[in-house]
């Protein structure tokens, strides 16, 4: 009898390195081990060979970072997506991509299941099983950390020792790494806890501890056309292009790097230290475009839609109508971000120094102190009579009450 095939997400770590002998050995099938290239930096011969010899039949590698910064990264950066007002999502934007890789060769495959090596308190289990629903609602998904009798990372190297799996994480180095184009994010171990003050040159991989940086600033310029970067210093650049570019120039100054507490979608708080240096920079850069070139009704409704739209991500709804709608309006305000912005790079710094565009929505003579044709200086009258309208009627009501000082409880209120 024809075996079942296994799809398996696979990255080489300790956890789906893991993931193959006990698939063998619990459900045996043939598993297909599947590494999506979004922009890390492996040795992909030397990936293959690995999974081969811990027991897969066969091993895909997809190489999709033009891809990733085309059609995630991108409307990300013109989405100014911060989960929490902080978190660029890197591994959120990158899931849904892996996983729609996953399905597809799962159907070339003609595989039963597609299996993934995230953990049960961890938000890629969401992310990825999102993403394989939203293209096979009726594939099947195993999650080994589900089932299995593994508890922690000290057990999974233990077993991966007992079944002769090599794996670069030890009890010292115990940290939880991803890495793609967009950025590296460390978890797990000594950084896990908040009260522990971490040696950053001890794991940082794309940017340069503020200690090592140079104590010479450097002015980086990038143009946009339609909100999306297309060259850097005057250089045409293609996206995945631009993004590794400015993760150069931005590392070298120490730029981009968060230590943050962020809220898991399955509740829990968790520490990360993420390095974002490339994606730091387009955010920046787009965000004083925006401010030259959108209206501030525009923005405003942009800054409240940028928020849903990362706490949507960020929970793994990226092929939702919700996220979908919302890039739709994004898409359509960005016909006017066309422009090239000037920041200075300076000890982890981005200090804006020009933007200029064909759009832009300032006017000297208007905003300047003198006489223009658009506005005249009495005009201010009548605007202040009407907005001050509400108020002078509630202090001739007396509903203003003056002198409190802040912390002591206001009158009439029970604290």
């Amino acid at each position: 009898m024809k075996k079942e095939k296994i799809v398996l997400a696979y990255s080489g770590g300790l956890d789906t390195s893991i993931v193959i002998p006990w698939l063998k050995e619990n459900y045996d099938s043939e598993i297909i081990a599947v590494c999506v290239d979004v922009g890390q930096q492996e040795d992909w011969e030397a990936v293959e060979k690995k999974a081969l010899a811990s027991g897969a039949g066969k091993f895909y590698c997809p190489h999709v970072a033009d891809e990733f910064a085309s059609d995630f990264i991108y409307p990300a950066v013109s989405a100014h997506a911060k989960y929490q007002g902080t978190y660029l999502l890197g591994t959120a934007l990158a899931r849904p991509l892996i996983a729609k890789k996953l399905v597809e060769i799962a159907h070339q495959e003609g595989a039963s299941a597609i299996c993934h090596g995230c953990t049960g308190k961890g938000n890629d289990q969401v992310r990825f099983e999102m993403g394989i629903a939203a293209f096979d609602a009726e594939m099947k998904v195993i999650a080994p950390w589900r089932e299995w009798d593994i508890k922690s990372r000290e057990d999974a190297l233990e077993y991966a020792a007992e079944k002769g799996v090599p794996v670069t994480s030890t009890k010292e180095k115990i940290y939880s790494e991803d890495e793609n184009l967009m950025h590296v994010s460390h978890e797990g171990g000594y950084i896990e806890s908040p009260g522990n003050a971490v040696n950053y040159e001890t794991f940082l991989q794309l940017i340069n501890p503020l200690e090592n940086t140079l104590d010479k600033a450097e002015t980086v310029s990038v143009t946009f056309e339609n909100g999306r970067a297309t060259a850097v210093n005057d250089i045409p650049l293609e996206p995945a292009e631009v993004v590794e570019m400015l993760n150069r120039i931005g590392g070298v100054h120490g730029v981009g790097m968060l230590d943050w507490i962020e809220d898991r979608t399955i509740g829990m708080k968790s520490r990360g230290v993420y390095e974002n240096p490339g994606a730091a920079i387009l955010m920046a850069a787009h965000e004083r475009l925006e401010s030259l070139t959108l209206t501030k009704e525009t923005i405003k409704l942009k800054h409240t839609l940028s928020m849903e739209f990362a706490d949507l991500v960020y929970r793994g709804q990226w092929y939702s109508q919700a996220v979908q709608s919302i890039l739709r309006f994004v898409e359509h305000t960005q016909q006017y971000v066309n422009g090239e912005v000037q920041l200075k790079l300076y000890k982890g710094n981005l200090l804006p120094q020009s933007v200029t565009s064909p759009n832009a929505l300032f006017d000297e003579d208007v905003s300047g102190f003198g006489e223009d044709d658009l506005f005249d200086h009495h005009d201010a009258e009548g605007y202040i009579n009407v907005a001050t309208l509400a108020t002078k009627i509630q202090q001739k009501k007396g509903m203003f009450q003056h002198g409190h000082t802040v912390g002591r409880p206001v009158p009439g209120y029970n604290i």
